[in-house]
Formats: C-alpha cells, sequence, structure tokens
C-alpha cells in the first residue's frame, strides 16, 4: 500500500476487544516512549514522541530484538511527531534483518520515506489487525 493511502490506525479496542496484555512492556527516554506487546502472532511496537540521535534507544532496542525474536514485528507510527533520517535508518535495517510492518505513519514520516524513496520498500497498513493478518 502506497504511504498516502495508509489510514489511521486502529489501536484502539471496543468493548468486545482484546485489552492490551498485561505483559505489556513499557520504556521511556526524554520526548519518546514504546510500548510492545503480542497481538495476533505478531510482536507490535508502539512508539510515542520525537525520534532522533539524542531520543531513539529505546526504540532500536526494542526493534532489534523484537526482529530477532518474532517472525513478524509491527511498528505503530502513529505517535511519532517528529523524525529525522536517524529513525529512517533504524527503519531500513528492522526491514533488512526480517518482517516489519508500518502502522499510522504521520504526514511528516511519509513524506521523509517518499523523498529518499524508502516508501517503494517498507509495508504499511492501515491497522494493527490488518498488519498482524497480512
Amino acid at each position: 500500500m502506497p504511504w498516502d493511502e495508509a489510514g489511521a490506525p486502529a489501536l484502539t479496542r471496543d468493548t468486545g476487544a482484546e485489552a492490551l496484555p498485561e505483559q505489556a512492556i513499557a520504556s521511556a527516554s526524554e520526548g519518546a516512549a514504546v510500548l510492545q506487546y503480542e497481538w495476533r502472532g505478531a510482536w507490535v511496537v508502539v512508539a510515542r514522541g520525537s525520534y532522533d540521535i539524542d531520543s531513539i534507544t529505546p526504540l532500536a532496542d526494542a526493534l532489534t530484538v523484537a526482529v530477532r525474536e518474532h517472525p513478524k514485528v509491527i511498528l505503530d507510527a502513529s505517535g511519532i511527531t517528529f523524525a529525522d533520517s536517524t529513525l529512517l535508518n533504524l527503519l531500513i535495517l528492522t526491514h533488512q534483518a526480517g518482517t516489519l510492518r508500518i502502522v499510522g505513519p504521520s504526514v511528516h514520516l511519509q513524506r521523509l520515506c517518499e523523498i529518499t524513496g524508502v516508501d517503494t520498500i517498507l509495508e504499511t497498513r492501515d491497522s494493527v489487525d490488518d498488519a498482524a493478518v497480512s
């Protein structure tokens, strides 16, 4: 799916859906936070905040371990408010190491990927559910 067709993420749960697992893992650095959990056989990494050289470490650690230990990794990027080439490089490395799906990239992140041509290799989905089953 092209970046400009990616819809808003659907991470919210209705009353009939499962809640986030109790074993969800969270970490944070200045201006950024990462939440991780298993969903329908995929490992979901939820990124929130601004990512640059000073704040990328928790997300880099999470994605590095996730792609090594899980057959499918989903990055919920809907909460990323700023990204530079540091995040772009991390996404490329994660994609090269395993199966990565991206959900809900912001207009800024979409544009960064389009300018660099990375949008042609990264896969986006409309929701975490869509990413988990594809």
